[in-house]
């Protein structure tokens, strides 16, 4: 799949049988309760994520922010069948899910969490300009987690029914969630700053120590503040059915890179390499091993190289590893193709002229050269896995 990505990259970006775009909305208010429009979000996240983890390219939160903006709609806005096709050609979506939820209160003096729920969801076909089925749940608000599972899974099965796994074996990979840690993590998603997400993610997990999404949430917190160690201990825990799973080893294997532990950090990239076989990731396990003295590092860098050759990074990783190799006038290739494209790179400069000088490494001298990537394009790769390899009938 990396030479697909290679050589079908620049195709890609003009071709029009293009995989479909997913867009999932908040679902509306419709009941006379205020301040629970955070319930709405949940759902959306709750179906967005179902349908990441079936390899579909779904839009994040953060695209459909920018299409309210830019169309002038406020958050909580009443979400008519004109507004969501408009939010949908803004973000030239194809295929999108939204509706509503209503909440009957309970008697008063009911505990926490009481009270009915119902969520009705759409879907609507852009690309046939159809309206699609409607599906709905009820139950008691306390269940909360389990009703917005149940509509995941009809939007699944609705929208990739040859991938999409029985119900029981869906809602087996769905653990109960408390309503209240629920609460406190959609909230943090939708929190304005990073003192804000962490007060209330970390609350979330308080309440459910197993809360696979909110331990991913913090550990994405504790790495943009490049405290690896933390972050590592939060990654740790994302479960395999989260669709942040792949992503979370990614950064822990960065996390363990960054710490020294590069036996873990081989391991973690080696787990995404399984089923994401991103540049990216090939040339971080090639890092990896590469502290590690193991001679495949030298094949992952190349395939990295051979995905984007048009990135410096990658040049200059094989040639480090040819370099240690003592094959000095390959390695020289490698750092002139480094600084054609970045002339100022002092360190290929350095290296290009102890290849010219046929230097290799000096007794003791340390290897740690080799430099990582840190950013992570998963939903590119299941885009373009779906234009070259579409699900058969």
């Amino acid at each position: 799949m990396n030479r697909l990505l290679a050589l079908f990259a620049a195709a890609f970006l003009a071709v029009a049988a293009r995989a479909d775009t997913y867009l999932v909305m908040p679902f509306f208010n419709a009941s006379h309760t205020a301040n629970l429009e955070w319930i709405g979000e949940s759902v959306s996240e709750s179906i967005r994520e179902a349908l990441a983890v079936q390899g579909l390219a779904t839009l994040g939160r953060e695209d459909r922010q920018e299409a309210f903006r830019r169309l002038g709609l406020r958050p909580g806005v009443t979400l008519t069948r004109a507004t969501v096709l408009k939010i949908a050609q803004a973000l030239d979506a194809d295929q999108v899910v939204y509706g509503e939820f209503q909440v009957q209160p309970a008697p008063a003096n009911s505990p926490a969490g009481g009270g009915s729920l119902k969520i009705t969801a759409h879907v609507l076909d852009l690309r046939a300009l159809k309206q699609g089925p409607e599906f709905s749940e009820i139950g008691a608000l306390a269940d909360l987690a389990a009703a917005q599972s149940r509509v995941a899974w009809q939007a699944v099965r609705y929208l990739s029914p040859k991938q999409a796994p029985s119900e029981a074996e869906f809602l087996k990979q769905k653990p109960a969630v408390r309503l209240e840690a629920m609460e406190n993590y959609t909230r943090g998603l939708l929190a304005a700053t990073p003192e804000q997400k962490q007060k209330l993610f970390t609350q979330a997990v308080r309440l459910e120590p197993g809360f696979s999404q909110a331990s991913y949430q913090l550990g994405l917190l504790a790495y943009n503040n490049k405290e690896y160690k933390g972050a590592g201990e939060w990654l740790e825990k994302v479960a395999p059915y989260d669709a942040h799973y792949r992503q979370a080893l990614f950064y822990l294997g960065i996390c363990r890179y960054e710490t020294g532990n590069y036996s873990g950090a081989e391991s973690a990239f080696a787990l995404v390499a399984k089923t994401v076989p991103l540049n990216e990731v090939f040339n971080n396990l090639g890092a990896a091993q590469s502290r590690l003295n193991r001679p495949e590092a030298l094949e992952n860098f190349g395939k990295a190289l051979e995905g984007d050759s048009s990135d410096p990074l990658y040049h200059f990783n094989v040639g480090y590893a040819l370099w240690r190799q003592r094959k000095f006038e390959a390695a020289a290739e490698r750092f002139r193709a480094v600084l054609d494209r970045d002339p100022q790179d002092s360190e290929a400069t350095l290296m290009l002229g102890r290849c010219i000088k046929g230097a290799g490494p000096a007794p003791g001298e340390l290897a740690d050269r080799d430099r990582i990537k840190t950013a992570y394009e998963e939903s590119a790769y299941w885009q373009l896995k779906a234009v070259f390899q579409p699900e058969k009938p």
